[in-house]
């Protein structure tokens, strides 16, 4: 599938950090990649770990805390650690983390 989903694990207690970082991974990829956004070939979901219902998911991609998870087909790629680095000091080098990896998971087949 040439799907990119999004996904940015998280808790109920949140900070400002974790709450920019969802923000700002959101955005980006809607406004990177706006006719794929809007097409559904990209896609961004914020999911509670503290709710039930996000046990299956987590499970399946082995999240057991807070994440920001790039994944296509069988693809995984983590850039939580950079998005605690760049998201609120130097959004725009999260944003071009974010672009690299997007577009390094379309490039491979």
């Amino acid at each position: 599938s040439d799907k990119i989903e999004a996904y940015y694990f998280h808790f109920t207690a949140r900070c400002t950090t974790c709450k920019t970082i969802e923000a700002k991974a959101k955005e980006y990829l809607e406004t990177g990649y706006p006719e794929r956004f809007k097409s559904g070939l990209i896609t961004f979901q914020s999911i509670n770990l503290d709710e039930v219902a996000a046990k299956p998911l987590a499970d399946r991609l082995g999240i057991s805390g807070q994440t920001l998870l790039l994944v296509r087909g069988d693809q995984k790629i983590n850039i939580t650690n950079e998005g605690f680095l760049y998201a609120v000091a130097k959004p725009e080098k999260f944003n071009e983390v974010i672009r690299e990896k997007v577009d390094l998971l379309s490039m491979n087949k």
